[in-house]
């Protein structure tokens, strides 16, 4: 089974509507999910900061700025 982690910030316009698109694809795929604030953590805002959000899967970088569904759900059946 996959963990998919989302990289986000407060006040992120984008990384809202990452979480909602990975909630709700992920509740779907019965996949379990959480977000992380990359500026609670000073290496997670060197590593993702310009790019978030950033969605990991199994800890690797699937994408970052959007998700793009049908690549998303793709990765998460194999």
């Amino acid at each position: 089974m996959h963990e998919v982690t989302v990289m986000t910030r407060e006040g992120c316009h984008a990384c809202a509507d990452a979480i909602s698109d990975v909630r709700r694809i992920c509740a779907e795929l019965g996949v379990s999910w959480s977000a992380r604030d990359v500026d609670a953590d000073a290496e997670l805002r060197a590593e993702y900061g310009d790019r978030v959000p950033v969605i990991l899967i199994d800890g690797a970088e699937h994408g970052y700025w959007k998700v793009e569904e049908d690549r998303f759900r793709r990765a998460l059946a194999r």
